[in-house]
């Protein structure tokens, strides 16, 4: 309740009057856009071709919560010195940042595999993409239903 003088609102009622109408412009939550994806995407490529295909991206396709989403990505590679995975990254069209995570790989690694959590800030394309030791990037996108958003400011 917000007190009230004969003459007008206190100094404590404007000041609480202030912050509420501060706090209501703030609600809306930064996002990136496809556009914005594809540029990060292009970053991590260099702007080479991708391929669909040798990537197993193991997402759930219909998330209650966006709070803790477990993901994996396996890539089809013999992980030797002459054929191996470089770096996977995982990437997302809705969040504030759209690179997730790169992950750095050798042929020491034995296999071409990770695994994590992501927060998603709504229903959006994920996409998991390979580069390979010979320079080239294979991918696999998931369409994401998200009933409950994570990554909300308010």
């Amino acid at each position: 309740m917000i007190a009230m003088h004969a003459d007008g609102l206190t100094r404590r009622g404007a000041l609480a009057l202030a912050a509420g109408a501060f706090s209501i412009t703030l609600v809306n939550p930064a996002r990136a856009t496809p556009e914005k994806m594809k540029a990060v995407i292009d970053a991590f490529t260099g702007g080479k071709k991708i391929t669909e295909g040798r990537v197993k991206f193991d997402i759930t396709l219909l998330v209650e919560n966006g709070n803790s989403v477990p993901l994996s990505v396996q890539v089809d590679s013999p992980m030797s010195a002459q054929d191996h995975v470089t770096r996977i990254g995982i990437f997302n069209e809705k969040n504030p940042l759209p690179e997730v995570a790169v992950f750095n790989l050798t042929p020491r690694c034995g296999r071409a595999q990770v695994a994590s959590r992501m927060r998603l800030n709504d229903s959006q394309m994920v996409t998991a993409i390979a580069e390979m030791s010979d320079g080239t990037y294979w991918s696999a996108t998931s369409e994401v239903i998200v009933t409950l958003p994570a990554c909300v400011e308010e």
